[in-house]
């Protein structure tokens, strides 16, 4: 599984963090989202997916 911010979109919500701390990171100068890897590990899919379920601009795109 594959996860991608779409950097246009976000506006630094940082719902994401909250629900994936472990893929989801915040850009210390704007609060924007990003990830260190596109591959999400094992066993996290399931946040990844409650993380973009909870993303108010859709701006997390997950390519199975």
């Amino acid at each position: 599984m594959k996860v991608r911010i779409k950097d246009h979109v976000c506006q630094g919500h940082a719902l994401c963090r909250m629900a994936c701390p472990e893929v989801f990171f915040s850009k210390e100068e704007d609060g924007h989202a990003y990830v260190e890897s596109e591959l999400v590990p094992a066993g996290l899919e399931e946040k990844v997916y409650l993380a973009q379920e909870s993303c108010p601009e859709d701006a997390i795109e997950i390519e199975a």
